[in-house]
C-alpha cells in the first residue's frame, strides 16, 4: 500500500469542520464507527467520521451513491458491527474510501449526478456510539522497551529486563467482554497483600492506573493451524484505535505469579471509537526502533525488510487527568504524558506474525494491544506506576491535591494525532472515562 489521492494535502471538504486546522477527522482521515440517533428504536450502522459530521454508510448504501468495489463495500459497511467489513479485501476498502474522498471533495449537493440525500450527515455530538466489532479476542502485548525497563527497575533493579524480552514479543490473553466505550470506570475489588501483612485481605483497589496503549483490530486473520507471515502480517491490520488498559497495580503484584494478571486487568479496558484505517496512517509510516548495538536481530519469523524500514506509526500520544476538584474550580485538564508510537521495540506486524506462529487464529474485528506507550524522557511515560515511580514521587495537580495513582472522581483523557510535513494533520479522537466508587 502507498498514498494516493485520498492523502492528497489540498483536499478540501464541503463539511466544513473538517477543514478547521488540527481538526482530528479532516477529508484525508476518515475514520470508522457504527452509531445511531438517541432514539431506542434506532439501528446501529456504520459511519465515517468528517469534522464534528458522521457520515451515514446506510444512507449512502440506500441512495445507490457508489458503483463496483465500492458498492459491495458500502452495503458491508452500513451494517451495525464492521466484522464483515474487516473481512474484505484491501481492494474493496480502498475502493469504498477513494469513493468517500470524492463525495465528500465534491460540490455537497450531488454526486456523480446523484442528489445526496438529506440524512447522508449526522452530528457527531447527538449520536449515540457504538463498539465498532463483535471483539471476540483481546491480546495485550508488552512491546515497549522504555516501559518495560521501567517497571522492571522498580521491582529488580540489577536486572529489570527478563532474558526473553528482546527474543519474543510479550503478550497475554485479555478479557474481550469488559472492553468497552464507557465513561466510568468502577473501582475494582479484589485481593491485595501488603509486604508487612501475614495473609492477604479483599476490598477496593488502593492503587488504581491507567495505561496509554494503541489497538489494533483484525482485518482477514487466519485459519486455525495456519499462519500468518511477516511479509503479510501488515494487511491483517484493518485499522488503529486508542486504548486505555486499566490496572489495579496492588491486585496485580499479589496475583500474577505464576500465570500473569488476571482480575487486575480484566475489570474494563477502553477503547477510543473510531477506528483510523491503516490506509488514512499510510503517510505516517516511519521506520522501526534502532535496536542498541548488541541487542539481538529478530529471527527469521518475525524479521522483514519492509516492516523494519516502515512498520513502525509515528503517532503523537497524550494523556490528560482532571480530577473532581479541578473540574469544579473549572480548571483544564492537566497533561501527564507526551510519547510517540514510533519507538516501540515490536512492530504491530511482529505481533501479528508471533501471535499466529503456533496457528492461532485471528479474526476479523479481534483487538490487540501494543502494551503501554512509554519513551526515554521523564515526560513520556505511559501510565501513573512509571510517572510516580510505584507512588514514590507523587504527581501534584493544579489544585495543590496529590497523585500516587488514581482516585474517585479522576477522570484519564487520551489523545493521539499524527502529524509530518507535506501531509495534513489526523487525529484519533479521545478515549476518556472517569474513576467511580460504584455504578451510579
Amino acid at each position: 500500500m502507498s498514498t494516493n489521492l485520498t492523502h492528497d494535502p489540498s483536499l478540501r471538504c464541503w463539511v466544513e469542520s473538517a477543514n478547521v486546522p488540527g481538526c482530528d477527522f479532516p477529508i484525508q482521515n476518515l475514520p470508522f464507527c457504527v452509531f445511531s440517533e438517541f432514539d431506542e428504536e434506532a439501528v446501529p450502522r456504520g459511519g465515517i467520521a468528517i469534522g464534528d459530521q458522521i457520515l451515514d454508510m446506510a444512507a449512502c448504501a440506500d441512495a445507490s451513491l457508489f458503483g463496483g468495489r465500492a458498492a459491495d463495500a458500502v452495503f458491508v459497511a452500513a451494517q451495525s458491527t464492521l466484522n464483515e467489513l474487516m473481512s474484505m479485501d484491501q481492494d474493496h476498502l480502498s475502493a469504498l474510501r477513494a469513493e468517500v474522498s470524492a463525495l465528500l471533495s465534491g460540490d455537497g449537493h450531488t454526486y456523480r449526478g446523484i442528489p445526496l440525500p438529506r440524512n447522508i450527515l449526522y452530528p457527531m455530538d447527538g449520536a449515540v456510539i457504538y463498539l465498532p466489532t463483535r471483539i471476540g479476542n483481546y491480546t495485550d502485548f508488552y512491546a515497549s522497551i522504555f516501559h518495560a525497563t521501567n517497571v522492571g527497575s522498580m521491582f529488580r533493579p540489577d536486572n529489570p529486563l527478563l532474558p526473553n524480552y528482546k527474543w519474543v514479543p510479550i503478550g497475554y490473553h485479555g478479557r474481550a467482554s469488559s472492553v468497552s466505550l464507557k465513561e466510568t470506570v468502577i473501582r475494582p475489588h479484589g485481593q491485595t497483600k501488603a509486604p508487612n501483612e501475614s495473609a492477604p485481605t479483599f476490598g477496593p483497589s488502593q492503587q488504581l492506573d491507567y495505561e496509554l496503549e494503541v489497538g489494533a483490530f483484525i482485518a482477514r486473520g487466519n485459519a486455525l493451524g495456519d499462519n500468518i507471515p511477516i511479509g503479510d502480517a501488515s494487511e491483517s491490520l484493518f485499522g488503529f484505535c486508542l486504548v486505555n488498559d486499566w490496572s489495579a497495580r496492588d491486585i496485580q503484584s499479589w496475583e500474577y505469579q505464576p500465570l500473569g494478571p488476571f482480575l487486575s486487568k480484566s475489570f474494563a479496558t477502553n477503547i477510543s471509537p473510531f477506528i483510523v484505517t491503516r490506509e488514512a496512517l499510510e503517510p505516517f509510516r516511519s521506520p522501526v526502533y534502532a535496536r542498541p548495538e548488541g541487542d539481538p536481530a529478530p529471527l527469521d519469523y518475525l524479521n522483514d525488510e519492509t516492516d523494519q524500514a516502515e512498520g513502525a506509526y509515528d503517532i503523537q500520544l497524550e494523556v490528560y487527568i482532571s480530577s473532581e476538584q479541578m473540574r469544579d474550580a473549572e480548571l483544564p485538564p492537566m497533561r501527564l504524558s507526551h510519547g510517540t508510537f514510533k519507538d516501540m521495540y515490536w512492530t504491530m506486524a511482529q505481533m501479528v506474525a508471533h501471535h499466529t506462529s503456533n496457528g492461532c487464529d485471528l479474526r476479523p474485528g479481534d483487538l490487540i494491544a501494543s502494551g503501554t506507550v512509554s519513551g526515554p524522557g521523564k515526560d513520556e511515560r505511559g501510565c501513573m506506576l512509571e510517572i510516580t515511580r510505584r507512588g514514590a514521587e507523587p504527581v501534584t495537580l493544579p489544585t495543590g491535591e496529590q497523585r500516587q495513582f488514581l482516585e474517585d472522581g479522576d477522570e484519564v483523557i487520551m489523545r493521539g494525532y499524527c502529524e509530518r510535513e507535506g501531509s495534513v494533520r489526523i487525529g484519533f479522537g479521545e478515549c476518556r472515562a472517569m474513576i467511580v466508587a460504584e455504578e451510579g
